[in-house]
């Protein structure tokens, strides 16, 4: 786009770079998260186990690929493509796209407080005295997101508890302290999703306020200003993850706060065109002419 052929060469090349390196490293993440959601549906799911049940273990890599849809989407739109591109159907399909983004990552909401709600209502496992009286029963049992298929070698070593709790009933197991860390994590991805769909939505209403060419007042700095609280809120659970040693969560968040960051730096971008245009081409006094709003 014109607006970034404005800046100097070098700048543009560091800039893409460091922007496609975070667009690559978050695509080869999706692999680590489909790989984990695999395993943690083996140990949850049994045959039989519905479609519902199927996305619900794999959830996290369905929300990945809505974003890396969206990310792309908002890409296209707040750089990769010019006026004269936005302004015909292009516009209606990279809008339509990312309806179809939203539906998705609805599916993870949704996901997660069924999560939630199932374990602040987890009921207790009956008539065991202790795991090992489970070895046999073709169970897991997890604490801190970490799963172990329970035999007689291990179920003395994985909790000594005799109050055990059902995560996932009739398939995974854990004691009191397990289920209220599983819990207070499903805790955190709820309240995460919700973090990121708050931003994105930000970034929806700046898009359309720069489309009409404004690029400075309280809408725009309010809306930066949330945004800045929501990013430091996204740090802070990374902190969290961190703390629980869940260092691809950490990884992950971090890259994906690079990858809207490149989205921000966009938009700065194309703030500055459309000031510069303006600054260029003064409307004739008195005209009454709209503010330009073109990229």
């Amino acid at each position: 786009m014109v607006a970034h052929l404005t800046v100097g060469s070098k700048k543009i090349g560091v800039h893409q770079a460091i922007k496609w390196t975070v667009y690559t490293l978050l695509i080869v993440n999706f692999g680590f998260y489909f790989l984990e959601d695999w395993d943690r549906a083996m140990h949850s799911l049994r045959e039989g186990a519905t479609l519902f049940e199927w996305t619900r273990e794999f959830t996290t890599s369905i929300d990945e690929l809505g974003w890396f849809a969206l990310l792309f989407m908002f890409e296209l739109d707040t750089y990769a493509l010019s006026d004269e591109t936005l302004e015909g159907p292009v516009t209606y399909v990279i809008r339509g796209v990312r309806v179809i983004c939203y539906i998705l990552l609805a599916n993870t909401i949704v996901a997660y407080t069924t999560d939630v709600v199932e374990l602040e209502n987890a009921p207790p496992v009956d008539e065991v005295s202790n795991l090992c009286d489970m070895a046999s029963q073709d169970v897991s049992f997890v604490r801190n997101l970490k799963y172990s298929v329970v035999d007689e070698n291990n179920c003395k070593e994985l909790t000594a508890e005799r109050s055990l709790f059902w995560v996932e009933e009739g398939t995974v197991v854990s004691d009191a302290e397990g289920l209220a860390l599983e819990t207070d994590l499903a805790w955190v991805d709820l309240f995460e999703a919700g973090v990121w769909l708050l931003i994105v939505f930000l970034i929806e209403f700046i898009v359309w306020l720069q489309e009409r060419g404004i690029t400075s007042g309280p809408l725009l700095r309010g809306s930066n200003y949330a945004s800045t609280i929501l990013y430091v809120s996204l740090f802070g659970m990374a902190a969290y993850w961190g703390w629980l040693s869940h260092w691809l969560y950490v990884w992950d968040e971090m890259l994906w706060i690079g990858g809207f960051a490149a989205i921000e730096m966009n938009m700065s971008d194309w703030r500055h065109e459309i000031d510069e245009e303006r600054e260029k081409t003064p409307p004739p006094c008195g005209s009454g002419a709209e503010p330009l709003g073109q990229r």
